[in-house]
């Protein structure tokens, strides 16, 4: 009981030590100010890792994210800049970021069709629309940047009740996520396909419908997430929402949710898994450590993470 009880604090834990490491050497690091900045500059991975959170739980994965936040910002700047068709002028911002939600979506039903219906492997089906998706972002900007309207970073900068626009959207997602698992029979069916599909068949649970909601989730989180992040950025480059699917399945399980599905949560979970990454790239830039030791260092502390998780937790969700 004490092992498990230590498995579901991880996160925490580790979060509070390397937080207060930083922050013991940097005085710049434990100012209000600072801690804002992380929620904002963390605030689209917590969005997309919390759709990534509901497929994981079902032991998928969704590979595309990435591709889906980089097609969606692209078709929405080239509609804000004009251009998408002969004789069509601007489109305006407002709308243009509006119609970002229905590409996450639309991509989320494709994989779910493939995934669900046609019962192809998660991972390859995922893989082959992240493709598929930055092939056509790439074609939509013809691989070349595109500099956005001041009102994209005016909704970046935004600030509603002094709160920055970008962490209320993340928080609110985190809540509704959290909410829908932990609270009503969607999110217990979730879990128990997770868990054991085969128990969840025989007990009347359809999965193909499960499966369904969870990956148009996962797309509409993806699409959300590239909103706030071109809200930032300002611009979208070829490079946009490249290897951000690999910053969301890292949040996600540094925040204990299983690779093996079953067991994890959006709150606290992957909120701090999310938050505590960014927060060691944030400590090593403000102790000026090497920048091409971060990847090493933030590889290192999430295996350590993920180690000390399966240590605590044994070995139920080990699947031949």
């Amino acid at each position: 009981m004490p092992l498990r009880m230590a498995a579901r604090h991880v996160p925490i834990v580790l979060f509070v030590l390397v937080y207060g490491a930083f922050a013991a050497v940097s005085p710049t690091f434990r100012t209000p100010a600072n801690a804002v900045n992380l929620l904002v500059q963390s605030s689209s991975t917590v969005i997309v890792a919390t759709g990534m959170t509901f497929v994981m739980l079902t032991a998928g994965i969704d590979l595309s994210v990435g591709a889906v936040m980089f097609l969606s910002a692209a078709l929405a700047g080239r509609l804000v800049l004009g251009g998408w068709a002969e004789g069509v002028g601007p489109v305006p911002v407002w709308a243009a970021t509006l119609l970002m939600l229905p590409m996450g979506v639309a991509f989320g039903s494709l994989n779910a069709l493939l995934v669900a219906r046609l019962r192809l492997m998660p991972f390859l089906v995922t893989l082959a629309t992240l493709f598929i998706g930055r092939g056509l972002a790439l074609r939509v900007t013809q691989t070349r940047a595109l500099n956005l309207p001041d009102a994209f970073l005016a909704i970046g900068s935004a600030r509603v009740a002094g709160v920055p626009l970008p962490v209320l959207l993340s928080v609110a997602t985190v809540l509704v996520g959290q909410l829908v698992l932990a609270r009503t029979p969607f999110g217990r069916q979730v879990y128990a396909l997770g868990d054991n599909p085969d128990a969840a068949r025989k007990a009347g649970l359809r999965p193909g419908r499960l499966l369904t909601a969870v990956y148009v989730i996962s797309g509409l989180c993806a699409a959300l997430g590239g909103i706030v992040s071109v809200a930032q950025l300002g611009a979208v480059s070829p490079s946009f929402g490249n290897q951000r699917e690999f910053a969301a399945i890292a949040a996600a399980v540094v925040g204990g949710t299983s690779l093996f599905g079953g067991r994890g949560s959006v709150f606290p979970g992957t909120f701090l898994g999310a938050v505590f990454i960014q927060t060691i790239e944030a400590g090593l830039n403000v102790t000026n450590a090497d920048p091409y030791s971060y990847p090493v260092v933030i590889g290192c502390i999430i295996f350590a993470a993920v180690a000390i998780e399966r240590g605590t937790s044994g070995t139920r969700h080990v699947r031949p």
